[in-house]
């Protein structure tokens, strides 16, 4: 699996996880909005508080399906950050290894823009990508129904939107397992997980992916499934719910 980043152990940095720890254990309740990460967080302890309930919704009527997956050309595409969590500059290595007729969409802004940059300019990748600048909000869901494939190899990572908003436009999203992303992700059947970010293994899964005999399938399931989970009511009748347990065991210690 991808190899987390180690935080750096700063005075500040170790007072913040002090007041966060006793904020932890004064809580009547702690509202996380993935079961994944109690132990990504090391919450095992508070497990009897906790509760889960998505901070994620969608827009529908924004992020939706325009054209089908059978009608875009084969195009796998990285929108987000050029930092290093975020493991671009593997995705940038892996791309002299993807033979075929794929072509590359590397969108964003960042600290590593030049060495991605220079490696595409040594590779000779500038025939089939294209870097492109940072993509405002509104313009995502045309991007999005461009691609063919949505690459997220971080190595850190909570519950992206990107994610979320690929997998309404009918893209389907090849991701590392890390955060809360596998809990969404199941291979093969909402999306596609990679057993690491190495350049070697997200070329073998992109591949795999583009590939894959039901893509338009795996599509349709990812779309079907933040349909269900991540509309703006089912958000507010899951902190409705949980807001009334609290109230409820108030009342009773009164």
């Amino acid at each position: 699996m991808a190899k987390l980043l180690e935080p750096k152990k700063e005075p500040f940095a170790k007072l913040l996880v002090i007041v966060v720890e006793m904020n932890r254990i004064l809580a009547d309740r702690i509202i996380l909005y993935s079961s994944s990460l109690i132990k990504e967080w090391n919450l095992e302890k508070h497990k009897h508080k906790i509760a889960i309930a998505r901070k994620h919704f969608l827009d529908f009527d924004k992020f939706q399906m325009e054209r089908k997956l059978a009608e875009r050309e084969s195009l796998v595409g990285y929108i987000g950050r050029f930092s290093e969590e975020k493991g671009v500059s593997n995705l940038v290595k892996a791309i002299p290894m993807i033979t075929g007729e794929a072509k590359f969409l590397i969108a964003g802004e960042g600290q590593l823009r030049d060495d991605i940059e220079k490696c595409l300019n040594e590779d000779k990748l500038n025939d089939r990508t294209n870097l492109a600048g940072w993509i405002q909000h509104d313009e995502l869901p045309n991007y999005l129904n461009r691609l063919k494939l949505l690459v997220l190899p971080s190595y850190i990572e909570g519950l992206p939107n990107i994610m979320l908003e690929a997998m309404a436009c009918g893209t389907p999203v090849l991701a590392t397992a890390v955060g809360s992303m596998p809990e969404l992700i199941k291979d093969s059947e909402t999306g596609f997980v990679m057993e690491d970010n190495s350049p070697e293994c997200i070329a073998r899964n992109i591949i795999r992916a583009l590939g894959h005999p039901n893509l338009e399938g795996v599509a349709q399931d990812a779309r079907a499934l933040v349909e269900k989970e991540f509309t703006f009511e089912a958000a507010v009748e899951a902190y409705k719910k949980i807001l009334s347990s609290i109230l409820r065991g108030n009342s009773k210690r009164d």
